[in-house]
């Protein structure tokens, strides 16, 4: 019989080569006894600077198949009996087609992989290019090359996934999520995110995995088709048959739809269709950037914590009338553009696996809700959204410069600055960010900022600049979907996934939500052929 154990801690001073101890002091065992256990979930409690400690729950074998019953009457300690990943049959019918997955972003990157992994030889459709090439096109363009519409920060292999951090962090729990992060481990991510509270790639990493990935969808009889932007639905009946694309029609009756929420031009053509969708909340604000070294001070009581846990982050938020808090966090990171349309700017934020700059950045995110959009339009958040973003490239110079702020000059506009540092390497420019936001938006950041600054003593604000707009905090629309056949009404076929549909907001919701609709299609067909 399996045990779990919660709450294991250990300071963090002291390695992991000291967990069977602790183990075994909890279960009051002798070594002997313990057999086999592994980490399940490894979390970091900062409550005190002085004394950090690492929080463990782990899964434990004891060599006796008898477990007295007073253990687990133990606080912390229950039977251990993880759920099963839901792995159906095929389906008794037989494909007409292979299965297309638009996008090759988290979402569409997963469904691809369940079904290549059960012979459902997938197509992947992407609008820009292989990370070969992405990579190079992105680096030109920080050093203040051209913007590429389908080669950039948002559009290419891996989505904008690739090149946003590459965070793992997420609130779901149990199989679907587990399966998700082996796979990450199988195509070269470390072993620790199945464990981590907040696992992180790396943006250095993040093109490699996504080639790994590839290679093994190819390797089991998938395909994709790069520099292919969907244009078009081809539906009769009710039913997709096809999609036109800008490389010439394609037959298929299961499209897995994992445009992203930047694909706005694909949104567009949806809606002329008729596909249904809705407005929905979406997250707004600035990115605030600030020292690693002044972060890393608040965060750790000790100069040798740095040496163990390196660059610190952090998680805040300021309650009021209009919540405001931080949104992927990068420490040792940078400012980025989050550019999918030209004339148009807007923010992101990245980091290496070594978060290795002298900077942390984070959003400051606030919540906007439909009725504030302006129209009742399906992508009037949407317009919202590029209204605000032509305003910051025109403030940007019209060459994709950063419009730059501090925190000081934001919150009393009489105060100004000559020059302000940053990591965004294309460039800056001092502007008036409340010009980028809408006023309620702007308002709850100079109501939380305080706040926030109150909860560090001081420590949040002390020379920090602020940079925008982030708008792609979530999508501002939902395609609609069937709860339990996850299709789309009137495009029987049609499997609206991720971020980009509504579903999701993040990396892992993002693939767990693709991997979901793969699965409904393995469970309803078997694959060609068979």
């Amino acid at each position: 019989m399996k045990l779990r154990l919660t709450n294991v801690e250990l300071p963090v001073l002291e390695g992991e080569e000291a967990l069977p101890e602790q183990i075994c002091a909890r279960l009051n065992i002798p070594d002997s006894d313990l057999g086999p256990w592994r980490i399940l979930r490894k979390s970091l409690d900062a409550r005190n600077r002085y004394s950090l400690q690492f929080v463990y729950s782990v899964a434990v074998e004891l060599k006796s198949d008898q477990v007295p019953e007073k253990l687990i009457q133990l606080p912390g300690v229950a039977a251990f009996e993880p759920k099963d990943f839901d792995d159906p049959p095929p389906g008794n019918q037989s494909l007409e087609n292979r299965p297309v997955v638009v996008g090759s972003g988290p979402a569409g990157l997963l469904a691809a992989y369940y079904l290549a992994k059960r012979g459902y030889r997938p197509l992947v459709v992407e609008r820009g290019q292989p990370v070969k090439e992405r990579v190079p096109a992105i680096r030109d363009f920080d050093r203040g090359g051209k913007f590429q519409e389908q080669n950039n920060y948002l559009f290419g292999e891996g989505g904008a996934g690739c090149f946003s951090d590459g965070k793992l962090t997420c609130r779901m729990t149990g199989a679907d999520v587990d399966w998700v992060l082996e796979s990450f481990v199988d195509c070269g991510g470390r072993d620790s995110i199945l464990y981590e509270q907040r696992p992180h790639l790396g943006s250095n990493k993040l093109p490699m995995i996504c080639r790994n990935f590839r290679r093994k969808i190819e390797a089991a009889g998938g395909e994709y088709l790069f520099d292919c932007c969907v244009e078009g639905l081809i539906v009769r009946d009710g039913q997709i048959v096809g999609l036109q694309t800008s490389s010439g029609e394609i037959a298929t009756h299961h499209v897995i739809l994992g445009i992203g929420h930047s694909a706005r031009d694909t949104y567009e053509m949806l809606h002329e269709l008729g596909v249904p969708m809705i407005q929905k909340p979406f997250q707004l604000g600035l990115r605030i950037e600030q020292s690693q070294e002044q972060i890393n001070a608040h965060k750790y009581g000790h100069s040798e914590y740095e040496q163990i846990l390196g660059a610190a982050d952090y998680t805040i938020v300021a309650k009021g009338q209009r919540d405001l808090y931080s949104f992927c966090m990068c420490a040792g990171g940078f400012v980025i553009p989050s550019v999918s349309e030209p004339g148009m700017f807007c923010t992101n934020g990245m980091s290496r696996s070594r978060h290795d700059t002298p900077y942390a950045n984070s959003g400051l995110m606030v919540t906007l809700e439909p009725h504030e959009f302006g129209s009742p339009h399906p992508l009037a958040g949407m317009e919202l959204q590029r209204k605000f973003e032509r305003i910051a490239y025109e403030l940007g110079r019209a060459d994709y410069l950063c419009p730059i702020q501090s925190a000081e000059s934001f919150l009393n506009p009489g105060s100004s600055s000559t020059s302000l540092p940053s990591s965004y390497e294309r460039g800056v420019v001092l502007a008036d960010l409340h010009a980028v936001l809408p006023d309620a938006v702007s308002k709850a950041i100079e109501i939380g900022l305080p706040l926030m600054d109150q909860k560090w003593r001081g420590d949040f604000l002390k020379n920090a600049t602020l940079v925008g707009p982030e708008m792609r905090g979530s999508a501002p629309v939902r395609i609609d979907r069937d709860l339990k056949s996850r299709q789309t009404q009137g495009f029987q076929g049609l499997y609206p996934v991720g971020e980009g549909a509504g579903y999701a907001g993040g990396i892992i919701t993002a693939a767990v939500d693709g991997l979901r609709s793969a699965r409904e299609i393995v469970r309803e067909f078997a694959a060609i052929g068979h």
